[in-house]
């Protein structure tokens, strides 16, 4: 197998992969969410085996509380998101006219000085935008619900993602061992140590940021609502859920929060302390969470992780927001690989100078010892 030829093929199977998820990510998405989530249990199976607990029964304990949980959490999420979600829509309308009241001085200034005369009327504009938007998105929701796929999808979820979920997380070792079985000989050894590098980045990931981003979600959450602010239980959540990617859930947050503030009150001191919630959530986060529940293992820049999310998204919607992860730390710990063998390989180091050969001079040979007595 010559190098061009192990390309081709690779290369070839990477592109029937991507074709397979593209034709069928209309009904992946409960195979790859429980996969995710066996992948998150795996180590407290491991664990219960330890302590002579089957795979199987280990398996069934673990999935069945996990998924009771999450149901508990959501049962008593979802009412108040509910409820805040209505509020927030309900008020949405005055904030705008406030927002359109700051911004219309300036916006006549800028205006006047690209010489455009006569009043813009901002809040007509961005009415009749957001007006079309609206319409929109209640055609497109409309058009899904009748159609079944939004209900299909759902239920395909809640039904197979528990089963999927336990059968990944009880063949896990034997689903590994096959993989391994498959993989070329005479690169086996090379194939297991970057699937090690890829493993120790994703777990780190999901098993480290995902767990503070719950954190956080929840200490936002909270503290909002004790210190007063509207709808601060959907702003807190919202912000640590997205937290999943360092620093872009804390800011989004931070500035909504602060914007919300503002407009409710009107003080600085309560905008102050607003927004000390969340320079104290970075804090903790920086300091005591991510180098005890993370460390070092995940190594991918945040802007990494944001592309990802955003391309997963554009490609495949949902799914592709799952599988970007895994993905991103795949590509980052092989284009690590690649550049490694690049810097070792003559096209980065040159061809060799073979050094020049010396030519040694012939020393004159000795007179003979017995010559010059002779003489003498």
């Amino acid at each position: 197998m010559t190098v061009r030829n192990q390309v081709f093929f690779w290369s070839l199977a990477f592109a029937l992969l991507m074709g397979f998820v593209y034709l069928f990510k209309s009904v992946l998405l409960p195979f790859v969410l429980g996969m995710a989530i066996a992948y998150l249990l795996n180590p407290l199976v491991t664990y219960l085996g330890k302590i002579k607990i089957k795979r199987a029964p280990a398996a069934l304990l673990l999935s069945t509380a996990f998924f009771i949980f999450v149901a508990l959490f959501l049962a008593i999420l979802i009412p108040v998101l509910y409820k805040q979600s209505l509020q927030l829509a309900d008020d949405f309308p005055t904030y705008l006219d406030k927002i359109v009241a700051w911004l219309e001085p300036y916006t006549i200034q800028v205006m006047g000085m690209l010489g455009e005369g006569g009043d813009v009327d901002l809040k007509a504009i961005l009415s009749s935008h957001m007006g079309t938007a609206a319409q929109v998105t209640k055609q497109v929701a409309a058009h899904i619900v009748a159609g079944g796929q939004a209900a299909l999808n759902m239920l395909s979820i809640l039904v197979l993602t528990p089963i999927v979920t336990y059968f990944m997380m009880k063949e896990w070792d034997k689903l590994t061992a096959w993989v391994t079985e498959l993989m070329p000989r005479d690169h086996k050894e090379t194939i297991l140590d970057l699937l090690k590098q890829i493993d120790i980045k994703i777990a780190g990931f999901v098993r480290g940021q995902i767990s503070i981003a719950f954190i956080l979600a929840i200490a936002y959450a909270v503290a909002l609502s004790i210190a007063g602010l509207k709808y601060g239980f959907l702003i807190g959540l919202i912000s640590g859920f997205i937290s999943v990617i360092p620093l872009v859930g804390s800011t989004l947050g931070l500035i909504v929060s602060i914007a919300v503030a503002w407009f409710q009150s009107g003080d600085i001191m309560f905008v102050g302390i607003i927004g000390g919630i969340f320079i104290a959530g970075q804090l903790i986060e920086g300091n005591i969470l991510s180098p005890k529940i993370v460390g070092d293992s995940v190594g991918l820049h945040p802007l990494w992780v944001f592309f990802a999310l955003m391309a997963g998204g554009a490609l495949f919607g949902i799914l592709g927001m799952l599988l970007a992860v895994p993905l991103a730390a795949s590509v980052g710990v092989l284009l690590a690989f690649a550049i490694k063998q690049y810097k070792a390989s003559p096209y980065f180091k040159g061809a060799e100078k073979k050094p020049k050969k010396t030519t040694k001079k012939k020393a004159a040979p000795k007179a003979s010892t017995k010559t010059s007595k002779a003489g003498a």
